[in-house]
Order: C-alpha cells, then structure tokens, then sequence
C-alpha cells in the first residue's frame, strides 16, 4: 500500500493552487523546463501513444510570433510571463509505437483511419498537458492555462508544413498574487459523479 501525499503536497498540486495571472521577474532555468517534462511524460497515455508535445517560448523572437495569435484579454499577461509553453499533440505520433509500444508490432497500424489518430492524439495530448501542469507544480512553479487564442493562426507560425498541432497554452513561471481571483467554486461529489 502506497502512503497519502501529505497534506503539504496536495495544497501545492491542488487545494491551493491556482491559475496564475502574473508572474515575477525570476527566470525559470531551462533545467527546470526539462525536469517538469521529464517527470510529465511519465503519466499514462493509452497504448502509450504519448502525442503530447510541448515548445517552450522564451525569446522576444518566440513571443513576437505568439502574440498576435493570442486573445486581446489574454495578451498582456502572455506577453509579461518568464514562459509561455504551447501544448501540442503529434498527429505523426503512431510513428514512434516501435519504440514505446515494442510489444505489439502492429501497434502503428492501429492508427491508420485519420478519424481514430486524430481522436487518439487530441485526448492522450490532453492528458499529457494536465500531467505537465502537475508536474510544474510539483517543481514549485505555477501556471496559469489558457485556450483564448487563434489555433489556426499558432499552427501556421509555428508548425506549417509539419505534423504538431496546438491545443492550448501555458503562461508559466513563479506566480505573485496580482490579479490572482478568489478561488471559485468547484461541483460537490454528489453532482459530478455517479456509481453504476
């Protein structure tokens, strides 16, 4: 039997963490962008199919291309974070079921019909951003995701011609309490969730 988490940890991951809307001035260390990806990528994905994948802007080249794609509300507060991560998935990703799927050889074939890769890349990415943002958390750092922004218009400055699509962003970096709101309310267990 595996222990609880103290409480000390969940209040970090969960119960008082929030979405960051400012952040201060301290760097985040490209060694920490590689831990929190190191440790995300150890969550589940069906099959193991781990589409999810993840550019890290971090120069004023970077941002000046993410921007203008980013909602009018959302813009000032990207535009100030130490890093704004674009959270992506691999439409390619079957590509590489040789290596994380070595059991099964036709593992890769699974995927052929576009409707199921399509599928399968959109929600196992999905998956792969909630376990990054727990992971930054663990890290100390905070996050404040967002999905104000033009996907067509990130795809083409940034993947055109390849296979990544974008599915939402990140502002991340060390959170201060400006414009942080009150925590809202979250549904209680007897509305959210049944037995059967």
């Amino acid at each position: 039997m595996k222990p609880d988490l103290d409480a000390a940890a969940l209040d970090q991951l969960f119960r008082e963490a929030r979405t960051y809307n400012a952040f201060s001035d301290r760097p985040v260390p490209t060694e920490k962008l590689q831990q929190v990806y190191e440790l995300a990528k150890m969550g589940p994905t069906s099959a193991n199919v781990s589409p999810g994948r993840f550019v890290f802007v971090t120069t004023p080249e970077g941002k000046e291309k993410l921007l203008p794609h980013v909602s009018n509300s959302n813009r000032p507060k990207t535009a100030k974070a130490p890093v704004n991560v674009i959270v992506c998935y691999d439409l390619d990703f079957a590509e590489q079921m040789p290596f994380l799927f070595p059991h099964s050889p036709t593992a890769k074939t699974w995927f052929a019909d576009p409707a199921v890769r399509d599928e399968t890349a959109m929600r196992n990415g999905s998956l792969q951003g909630a376990y990054f943002m727990l992971a930054a958390r663990s890290l100390g750092l905070d996050c404040g995701p967002m999905s104000g922004f033009d996907r067509a218009g990130v795809d083409k400055a940034f993947f055109e011609g390849t296979s990544w699509r974008s599915n939402f962003l990140i502002n991340l970096g060390y959170g201060t309490t400006e414009n942080l709101f009150g925590r809202l309310p979250r549904l209680a267990f007897e509305t959210a969730c049944r037995f059967a």
